[in-house]
């Protein structure tokens, strides 16, 4: 950014993404305008049970009992509504290897339970969440998450985990509307 010469910024987190940027949004809040959260889940202690936690690092040890090719369409299916979707998370899983996968899915959450902690923000924070998002406690998380801070939760209608994919108009406009707003 100091590069760039840009000095603040919209930060816009989907999923595994919405961490990185609340780290760098609790680090930096200097530098951020506002948040949209899609399809993430917070940080902060309230929200995650020990059993929660537990379970996140058990992810890249479950994982691995998985085929590559089922591991893929599972995930693929998990997240998505639609066939434009599932598709593309596939096209997005292509270059990756099994091992690389997983690896992946380690670092959001198996790490993520290791490096919880309590994060408030002093900016406007919209959350985003896919009406028919099934993906572990995600829709939870963030009725919890907008009920103890008060962020507006929107509902993107006709869409999994992966909204932006399966109802990009919403979405779109969603973000469009808060960034106007700021």
């Amino acid at each position: 950014m100091d590069a760039e010469g840009i000095a603040r910024v919209v930060l816009v987190g989907m999923s595994m993404g919405g961490y990185p940027s609340q780290v760098f949004a609790d680090l930096y809040p200097e530098m951020v305008e506002g948040f949209v959260a899609l399809d993430t889940t917070p940080f902060g202690l309230r929200y995650y049970s020990k059993t929660d936690l537990w379970i996140l690092k058990q992810v890249k040890p479950l994982a691995r009992l998985f085929t590559d090719g089922l591991l893929r369409s599972s995930m693929a299916k998990q997240v998505s509504k639609t066939q434009y979707s599932y598709d593309t998370m596939l096209e997005m899983l292509a270059p990756l290897s099994k091992e690389q996968i997983i690896e992946q899915m380690d670092i959001a959450y198996g790490k993520f339970a290791l490096e919880n902690r309590d994060m408030e923000f002093g900016f406007p924070v919209l959350l985003l969440l896919g009406d028919s998002d099934k993906t572990g406690k995600v829709s939870r998380y963030n009725k919890m998450w907008a009920e103890h801070t008060g962020y507006p939760l929107h509902v993107i209608q006709n869409a999994a985990h992966f909204a932006n994919g399966d109802n990009p108009d919403q979405v779109n406009r969603e973000i469009d509307d808060f960034i106007r707003g700021l």
